[in-house]
């Protein structure tokens, strides 16, 4: 039997007795990442990385058994050794390294390989198997520099703010937004947050993290105080009554999906950034060609399709069934409905 199997709990290591990312109730689970396809609630223990804890307390519950880690550390499981490497995803995610008897998988959870200056930068971890996502596993999705979409954010939102209008803009409340207030230009004007953006700022901050300054949206709030403001909400906002205290304002999305023609007029947006926090195609390929693996077991996203490529540069791909979610399920988590 294979070190890491599929079941119908998630990702199993039998050696060890854990899961990793499991999506229903086992005794031990090991964590990648907070977000909330990845890490839910009816575990008896939890281990993550340590940047993930704040998140997954507020998320499952402030009573949770969960023990941290740090990126490099190695520890024992019932003989099998388990270390935590940086996936680049979001602020604390985690390749997971599993090594017993001389075998060696990698499960990276949700990853990308460009460093985004906020979280520790993807990390190639050799192995025999490697457990990929394939959220854009087609050759049509490849990402600009993180620079370069920064710079048309800043131009967006400076043309609107000479022309006295809000801009709004989209992304997850985990993840994206902190990346998006981390890179773009303060100097434009204030940056305003819904409140469950607001929410995981602070409990960043509180664990030492620095995120710049923002102001979480407030009953009471005049709109000429938005009138040159960037103001970011997770898309359970957009046709909401919260976005009319913002009047005449400028609607954006930033997501891989805007890659694709049609997809900013299917959500009614007047603009559409291309930014992920998931490896496009060419990142996908670079990061398994990385690890040496000879054997990768491919999960959510164009699963078959990728697999396919995979087999016809030489690597034993196989096809895995999972509960994680493609980009477009995060952000529309309970909390992220709450409209403060």
């Amino acid at each position: 039997m294979s070190l890491l199997s599929f079941t119908n709990r998630g990702i199993y290591c039998e050696a060890g007795n854990f899961y990793i990312d499991p999506w229903r109730p086992v005794d031990r689970a090991v964590i990648t990442h907070a977000h909330s396809d990845h890490s839910r609630w009816g575990m008896k223990h939890y281990l993550a990385h340590n940047d993930s804890l704040p998140i997954m307390r507020q998320r499952l519950g402030q009573d949770i058994s969960v023990e941290g880690i740090e990126f490099g550390k190695s520890i024992q499981i019932n003989g099998v050794n388990v270390s935590f490497h940086p996936a680049g995803h979001i602020i604390g995610s985690a390749q997971i390294r599993v090594e017993h008897k001389g075998e060696i998988w990698v499960a990276s959870g949700d990853y990308k390989i460009e460093d985004d200056g906020i979280s520790p930068a993807f990390e190639p971890v050799p192995c025999h198997a490697f457990i990929t996502e394939s959220t854009f596993g087609l050759p049509v999705y490849r990402w600009k520099p993180q620079a370069v979409v920064m710079e048309e954010i800043n131009h967006w939102w400076a043309e609107n703010a000479a022309n006295d209008k809000a801009s709004v803009l989209i992304a997850y409340a985990l993840g994206k937004a902190q990346r998006i207030i981390c890179n773009v230009d303060g100097s434009i004007g204030p940056i305003y947050t819904h409140g469950a953006v607001e929410n995981v700022n602070e409990l960043l901050r509180a664990t030492g993290q620095k995120i710049p300054e923002t102001i979480r949206v407030a009953g009471g709030m005049k709109k000429k105080e938005f009138r040159k403001a960037l103001i970011i909400a997770p898309s359970s906002a957009m046709g909401s009554p919260w976005l009319r205290k913002f009047q005449p304002f400028s609607l954006a999305m930033a997501s891989g999906w805007m890659n694709v023609r049609g997809a900013r007029r299917r959500r009614a947006a007047d603009r559409g950034f291309i930014l992920s926090d998931h490896a496009d195609w060419y990142g996908l390929n670079e990061a398994i060609e990385a690890t040496g693996a000879t054997r990768v077991h491919v999960t959510h996203g164009y699963s078959t399709l990728y697999a396919r490529w995979l087999k016809s540069k030489g690597i034993d791909a196989y096809v895995e069934e999972t509960q994680y979610e493609n980009e477009g399920g995060e952000g529309d988590t309970p909390e992220d409905s709450t409209n403060t």
